[in-house]
């Protein structure tokens, strides 16, 4: 059993805390936090020179699990990453703020 990755409650997140979106683009583009970066799981390896440099950098996806194993690997590679549990459902269920970047109504699936 591997070692548990840091994590973060919705709840006590800060409102202005840097994070890394890592869901797929088309959740993405449904509805995503104010502050936060889009790079997808599936494109991550391939572009580590884009992992923003934030300390902590929080990631979250839909509901935890895909952000748990890229803090894993981020943390591996000297990240000061942090899983966001729960994820963006809890974000959207806490009434935190989703937007879309093109005006359309908002919805985390």
């Amino acid at each position: 059993m591997s070692d548990p990755v840091p994590a973060v409650s919705v709840s006590d997140l800060p409102a202005d805390a840097p994070m890394l979106d890592v869901r797929e683009l088309d959740e993405w583009t449904a509805g995503h936090a104010p502050h936060a970066r889009h790079l997808p799981m599936s494109e991550l390896a391939g572009r580590m020179g884009e992992v923003p440099t934030d300390d902590p950098l929080y990631v979250v996806c839909r509901s935890g699990g895909r952000s748990a194993r890229v803090v894993a690997y981020l943390a591996q590679q000297g990240f000061p990453a942090v899983n966001v549990e729960d994820g963006m459902q809890d974000w959207a269920a806490q009434g935190r703020t989703v937007v879309t970047d093109d005006g359309s109504a908002p919805r985390i699936a």
